[in-house]
């Protein structure tokens, strides 16, 4: 009885191992499917490969500028010529044949120097007049270099800048004549009714044409009766005449 109550617990627990390997495996196959939907670079992945990246490129930089460094050392320990020691140099000869040496170089590096910058000028001119010719055969215009200029900084320029305080500038011109009538319309306005109806009167007055006073007849004048001569006169002048004729 023992042997047979040992084999059943044997059996169970053997079972339950079984069943918990399947389990283990099942999780282990979801977990599998889940990450080939997500892909092979997961976020991790990608961070570890980012890094690499980085690492790699700073190394090939560094490596660069080395090589870079001793070309151009090379380049003037060639070019360069040791200069002689002059100060322990006594002899007038050698002097001028160092002066001579050295200036017959400086000649030759000018000679030099004019002949490459003449052969860069030339090939960028030829490379402007193909781009040129190219363009031209695709049908398209050359784009010129702009500069790339913040849109903010702009803003923050038109909102420092102070404004100027000529507030008149954005005033109407307005004729004197014209601000003369407003003012005497508004004097107008600001009387007391009692006095406009004065002022209308006035006014009315002014408007109706003036009657013209009739012209008064001349009186006339009245003829003087000449006044009778008196007969006593009149003899003694007749009497005057006949003297005197005689």
């Amino acid at each position: 009885m023992s042997d047979d109550a040992g084999d059943d617990a044997q059996r169970k627990a053997e079972e339950r191992e079984r069943k918990k390997a399947e389990v283990r495996k099942r999780l282990e196959e979801a977990g599998q499917k889940k990450n080939s939907k997500k892909g092979f670079l997961t976020p991790e992945r990608k961070k570890k490969l980012r890094k690499l990246l980085m690492v790699k490129a700073a190394e090939d930089l560094k490596r660069q500028q080395l090589l870079k460094e001793q070309e151009r050392q090379k380049v003037l320990a060639e070019r360069t010529i040791p200069l002689p020691n002059v100060d322990s140099i006594d002899d007038k000869g050698q002097l001028e044949k160092i002066y001579n040496d050295l200036f017959n170089r400086v000649c030759q590096l000018e000679e030099e120097k004019y002949e490459i910058n003449s052969v860069v000028s030339r090939t960028e001119s030829e490379i402007n007049s193909l781009t040129i010719e190219v363009n031209d055969l695709r049908g398209k215009f050359v784009k010129p270099s702009l500069k790339k200029v913040s849109k903010y900084d702009n803003k923050f320029k038109k909102s420092g800048e102070s404004k100027s305080g000529d507030f008149r500038s954005n005033l109407k011109n307005v004729k004197k004549d014209v601000m003369e009538s407003i003012t005497n319309v508004k004097k107008k306005d600001d009387k007391p009714d009692w006095s406009k109806k004065g002022a209308a009167k006035q006014e009315e007055e002014k408007a109706a044409p003036v009657s013209e006073p009739e012209p008064v007849a001349a009186p006339e004048e009245k003829e003087e009766e000449a006044p009778a001569e008196n007969p006593d006169d009149a003899e003694v002048e007749e009497e005057e005449e006949e003297e005197e004729e005689e």
